[in-house]
């Protein structure tokens, strides 16, 4: 057992967001979509096995806690940057802002409710978790851009960003309206 490697796991996501950013712009395309698209999924592999071997070795650490939502963000940022760089358009512009901004004022809140000691009161809920899956889903598809055995692969990374923008707005209400309640 290697008590440090979820910690490592976790940094690894961070270490990954210049190598997408590389691949993205030093490939060809489509070539480059495939691998910036690859290179999210090992970031998002990365994500659950840093949380599942914490847990399971019992190895988790207030750090670490900080650490993995952080690089999270980062990634998905990241991702999301290059996608509506690379795909203007009104909508992806507008659903990457929600996803970003909520990111930052969620993280504020809950930084906020950790200082009055309320910090339950903002744990994640379903709909943060569905929001989360279709985000994910959602970048993999749109980095990768290339149609999967005939499905319109970019086509449908839209409307699942669209989705989870959407959740997105639904989970951050329901944060702040956790915080308000008492505060």
């Amino acid at each position: 057992m290697f008590p440090q490697l979820p910690t490592w796991l976790t940094w690894s996501r961070i270490v990954m967001i210049p190598l997408l950013v590389l691949c993205f712009y030093a490939l060809p395309m489509p070539v480059a979509g495939v691998a910036a698209a690859l290179i999210f999924a090992l970031a998002g592999l990365t994500d659950w096995l840093d949380g599942f071997l914490a847990r399971r070795w019992k190895v988790t650490s207030r750090f670490g806690a900080f650490l993995d939502p952080v690089a999270d963000k980062l990634i998905v940022a990241a991702a999301l940057v290059l996608v509506v760089h690379h795909n203007s358009g009104l909508g992806l512009a507008l659903a990457a802002i929600v996803i970003i901004g909520r990111e930052i004022a969620i993280s504020a809140l809950r930084e906020w409710m950790a200082e009055v000691g309320a910090s339950a009161r903002v744990a994640v809920s379903w709909v943060g978790k569905v929001k989360t899956t279709a985000q994910m889903v959602s970048i993999f598809l749109l980095l990768w851009a290339e149609p999967i055995l005939g499905l319109p692969t970019f086509l449908l990374g839209e409307w699942l960003l669209y989705l989870a923008a959407l959740l997105t707005l639904v989970s951050m209400v329901q944060y702040m309206l956790a915080a308000a309640r008492d505060h």
